[in-house]
C-alpha cells in the first residue's frame, strides 16, 4: 500500500514539474512560438533590368536563404497565391522580434537590384494580414495566422520612393557616357581615316617622284649615245 502512494505521489510530482516547465518556457518570448510568413500576393511595377527580360524575383531576409518566385515573370500584373506552394513559406518570425528583409532582382552581370528592405515584424500583422507597398516597385500581401493579434483593418507600409531622382541621375550619366564614348569613337575613325589618306598621298607622290627621275635618266643617256 505504501508502494502505490509512493508511485502516485511521484507521477503526480512528475506532472507538477512538467506544467511548471511548460509554463516557464512559455513565457520567455521567442522560444516556443515561431509564426511562418507567406506570401499572398504581389504586383512588381518595375523591372531594373536595361534590356526586355523576365524578371527574376526573391525574397530574403538578413543571414537566409532567398526564396526565389518562379511564377513572377512579368510587371504590373497581380499574382495571388495559396500559401501551399512549394516555395512557402517565406520565412519565419519570433513573438518579440523584427527580421531585415526585402524583395529583390536577381542581375547577371552586377550585383542583385533591391526593390524594397524593411523590418518586418510580428506586430505588423493585424488579423493575419500585412501589405507593404513600395512606390513605383511593388505591392505585396504577407499572411501569417499567429502575427499580431490585434483587430481592424489590415495594417499596411507605404514607402515613398526617394531612390528614383538618384536612379533617374544614374541613368543620365550612362546615356551621357555612351553618347561620348560615340563621339571619341567617330572622331578617331576620322582621324585614321584622313591620316591613312595623307599617308597614301605621300606613297603616291614619293612613286611619281621616283618614276619621273628613272624617266629623266633614261632621256640623258639616249642623249648622250646620240652625241657619242
Amino acid at each position: 500500500m505504501r508502494r502505490n502512494q509512493f508511485l502516485r505521489c511521484a507521477s503526480s510530482s512528475t506532472h507538477r514539474l512538467f506544467l511548471f516547465s511548460f509554463i516557464l518556457l512559455s513565457s520567455i518570448p521567442g522560444n516556443i512560438s515561431s509564426r511562418e510568413i507567406t506570401l499572398g500576393s504581389i504586383e512588381i511595377f518595375n523591372s531594373h533590368e536595361w534590356w526586355p527580360s523576365k524578371p527574376i524575383v526573391y525574397f530574403s531576409c538578413k543571414g537566409e536563404n532567398k526564396t526565389f518566385l518562379p511564377d513572377v515573370k512579368t510587371t504590373n500584373f497581380l499574382y495571388s497565391f495559396k500559401g501551399q506552394e512549394s516555395w512557402q513559406p517565406l520565412t519565419e518570425l519570433p513573438e518579440k522580434k523584427c527580421k531585415r528583409c526585402g524583395i529583390y532582382e536577381s542581375d547577371t552581370f552586377k550585383s542583385d537590384d533591391v526593390f524594397d528592405e524593411w523590418e518586418m515584424c510580428s506586430d505588423d500583422f493585424v488579423e493575419g494580414n500585412y501589405i507593404h507597398f513600395k512606390e513605383k516597385e511593388f505591392n505585396a500581401t504577407f499572411i501569417c495566422s499567429d502575427c499580431g493579434g490585434g483587430s481592424g483593418s489590415q495594417n499596411s507600409t507605404i514607402v515613398e520612393d526617394k531612390g528614383e531622382p538618384s536612379k533617374k541621375k544614374t541613368i543620365a550619366i550612362v546615356v551621357v557616357v555612351s553618347v561620348l564614348a560615340s563621339i571619341v569613337t567617330v572622331l578617331a575613325a576620322v582621324f585614321v581615316y584622313k591620316y591613312w589618306q595623307r599617308r597614301r598621298r605621300e606613297r603616291d607622290q614619293l612613286r611619281f617622284l621616283k618614276l619621273f627621275e628613272e624617266t629623266d635618266e633614261i632621256e640623258d643617256e639616249i642623249a648622250l649615245g646620240h652625241v657619242i
